[in-house]
């Protein structure tokens, strides 16, 4: 496993162009979107899964493993979450094959129950912070202040032989690097104090990687550490009560359309309620970095799936789709082009995982 490691972490640039040829490829194997497409879409997983695992272990590269030192756990929520999305697509194709169409419902709401419990479990242990990529990307981006005062307390510090200062030997290195630093104020007996009090200098610095609870973002933030809470909560909630009301009431009901609808506005809105509120008192510090303000109009651009699902793309969508296509069909090239994107995105939208936005 070392030496595929290796290989990969080598050839990184090879890896995704291959990847992302197969993963194309994919999309033109025979009898997808028909009725037995569970060859095709297992495929499709695999595929998927060994890209989620490549990407694990490119981020992960011995490079940057200086930013692991700040996870106090080990399980990889990232590739966990891909590969719970590359295997839902075939959980919903399996489901509906062996079951019919009503009752695939219940395998995918399962499937969907499972991905927010890990999410809350992520956004709990990553200190409530926010989801990029649904979870998929690690939230470790830190702005120049975070780094600074990291480097003041210790979190950052690192000694002549690389070893970070929350491990047992790195704590112990870094005393007798003070104690070298420091060996001319031997006279001082402020020195003989701080040598006496030595554990006492160095366990704070262990507290600087505890992340924050959730009574910590509420006393701190205040309302808008609660509206953050809230929004994200709702972003990772919604896929479930969309799946759960379409179980319900059925594809063809506006009911989980308007209420999925609903959610995601006032998630949204929560957060961005939050990110307009910069500076000021001490319940409005919230900065959002750079991939974390990127993750925000990003799922405003998930709104664009809404006409994509049913029942609006039955209603309206699709014809507008169709008459697009008879338009451009005498046109050489463009009109064969159209003809197959259009074949594609219909049998795209019959999946729900392709739609989902989740």
């Amino acid at each position: 496993m070392e030496v595929y490691k290796t290989w990969v972490r080598s050839n990184k640039e090879y890896v995704h162009s291959f990847e992302s040829l197969a993963n194309g490829l994919t999309w033109l194997l025979p009898e997808r979107f028909s009725d037995s497409e569970i060859g095709p879409e297992a495929v499709t997983a695999v595929f998927g899964i060994i890209t989620a695992i490549n990407e694990h272990i490119i981020d992960t590269t011995p490079a940057e493993a200086h930013a692991s030192f700040q996870e106090p756990y080990s399980f990889p929520f990232p590739l966990c979450i891909s590969a719970l999305k590359d295997l839902e697509t075939l959980v919903e194709v399996v489901a509906q094959h062996y079951y019919g169409d009503d009752k695939k419902w219940n395998f995918i709401a399962v499937t969907e129950a499972i991905k927010v419990l890990v999410r809350l479990a992520l956004f709990r242990n990553s200190g409530y912070k926010m989801l990029l990529h649904g979870g998929e990307m690690p939230n470790v981006e830190k702005s120049p202040d975070d780094l600074n005062h990291q480097h003041r307390d210790g979190g950052f510090l690192r000694n002549g032989h690389g070893q970070n200062l929350w491990k047992p030997e790195g704590r112990a290195l870094s005393a007798l690097n003070r104690f070298g630093e420091n060996a001319r104020m031997i006279s001082d007996p402020v020195w003989l104090r701080r040598v006496q009090n030595q554990h006492a200098i160095i366990e704070p610095q262990i507290a600087v990687i505890k992340r924050p609870t959730l009574a910590t973002i509420l006393s701190e933030k205040g309302i808008y550490g609660a509206l953050f809470v809230m929004g994200e909560t709702l972003f990772i909630m919604r896929p479930l009560i969309y799946v759960l009301f379409i179980r319900k009431y059925g594809i063809r009901s506006w009911i989980p359309w308007f209420l999925s609808l609903v959610v995601d506005f006032f998630g949204i809105g929560f957060i961005t309620k939050v990110a307009k509120r910069v500076g000021g008192g001490k319940e409005q510090q919230f900065c959002f970095s750079t991939a974390e303000k990127d993750e925000l109009k990003r799922r405003k651009l998930l709104w664009a799936l809404y006409l994509m699902r049913d029942p609006f793309f039955s209603k309206y969508t699709r014809q507008r789709l169709e008459s697009t296509e008879k338009l451009l069909e005498p046109v050489p090239v463009v009109g064969f082009l159209t003809s197959k994107i259009v074949e594609l995105v219909i049998g795209a939208q019959t999946r729900y995982t392709y739609m989902s936005g989740s």
